[in-house]
């Protein structure tokens, strides 16, 4: 064997060593899963939130007076991949319009598999029940707090318990699950407290200790719900999350006013939303812009802090209207579906 010979053959040892690693699933030699700490984000699917969802209404309001829609308010998903090889989150930088992002935008590396869970779930609630407070106080309807789940360990979990509405907390009226946890948190570890319930009666309990903050805590998770009789039922918790407020919120209102917000046209959008009406800023929105197109939206309502990130999807023939609360919202709609003037993110 001469020197060339030698040279090729030894230096294509590290190369074909190399591309076994990055395409290899596993650790050499054994089943260990060889994969790297990102994770790839593209266009999820989108749900109309006047329609339904696996046989069920996915905003589905009952005991009140329910007026007809028709048209689309879609809520919108990012599609998140893990677990992949070297190679594979190559394959998607190179190749797709794919974000490649750090396994830690994700999945939190300082939290447990519990902790995400209980965090997910707390997120699921107070986009539900901020959706409920806001529709009914854009609409000047009346809620009231109640406990959606109670923790296994929660300090108060023989005191209370999943249905429990609470009106008050050391004689101050309670009007928003928000305002009470603030109220909780103002409190130390261990002190006593009187929670007040619909019905007149007060039950006094002992706070626990937050592990985070080292304040005071509950241990439930609570919502708004309508204080006049109807029950709202979101049926799309573990898909939908935070992002999906706005939606819920407009469906809701919708459902519960005169009139079709989206003039039978397909509306897509996106944002958080307070118990004030606020609509807050979310993630992947040029994603969710392209699978609003893609379904068939002709409008995609975008918070207003998302409008620079927004202009960059590129996206043709679909009209990005700026928002910033509900009520901007609403306005929006009802000037677009009478070819009004609009705000747009242009």
């Amino acid at each position: 064997m001469n020197r060339r010979s030698k040279t090729v053959i030894w230096g294509a040892i590290p190369v074909l060593a190399f591309s076994y690693l990055i395409s290899s699933p596993t650790v050499p030699f054994t089943d260990i899963p060889l994969t790297v700490p990102y994770a790839a984000e593209s266009p999820g699917p989108t749900f109309n939130t006047l329609a339904e969802y696996e046989g069920k209404k996915i905003v589905d309001i009952t005991g009140t007076d329910v007026d007809q829609t028709t048209g689309n308010l879609n809520m919108t998903t990012v599609s998140v991949r893990t677990q992949m090889t070297l190679s594979q989150v190559m394959s998607r930088w190179l190749l797709s319009d794919d974000t490649i992002v750090p396994i830690e935008s994700v999945f939190p590396p300082d939290l447990t598999e519990e902790e995400i869970k209980q965090q997910n779930q707390t997120a699921f609630s107070d986009s539900e029940s901020s959706a409920t407070l806001a529709a009914y106080r854009y609409l000047g309807r009346p809620t009231v707090v109640e406990v959606k789940d109670v923790m296994p360990d929660a300090p108060v979990k023989d005191l209370v318990t999943a249905g429990d509405r609470i009106v008050s907390f050391n004689g101050e009226k309670v009007e928003s699950p928000a305002q009470l946890r603030e109220f909780v948190a103002a409190k130390a570890p261990e002190e006593k407290v009187a929670l007040g319930f619909e019905g007149g009666q007060t039950r006094e309990v002992v706070l626990g200790k937050n592990p985070h903050t080292g304040k005071g805590l509950l241990g439930v998770i609570l919502v708004s719900v309508p204080a006049d009789g109807a029950t709202i039922e979101y049926n799309l918790e573990d898909i939908g999350g935070p992002s999906a407020g706005l939606m819920f919120t407009l469906a809701v209102v919708d459902k519960l006013s005169p009139g079709e917000l989206t003039g039978g046209k397909f509306i897509a959008g996106t944002g958080t939303i307070a118990e004030s009406g606020e609509v807050g800023p979310i993630g992947g929105i040029t994603h969710k812009i392209r699978a609003a197109k893609d379904a068939g939206a002709e409008v995609f309502l975008t918070p207003a802090a998302n409008c620079g990130e927004a202009k960059t999807a590129k996206v043709k023939d679909i009209t990005l209207l700026k928002v910033t609360s509900l009520t901007d919202a609403v306005k929006q709609l009802e000037a677009y579906n009478g070819g009004q003037q609009v705000t747009t993110c242009d």
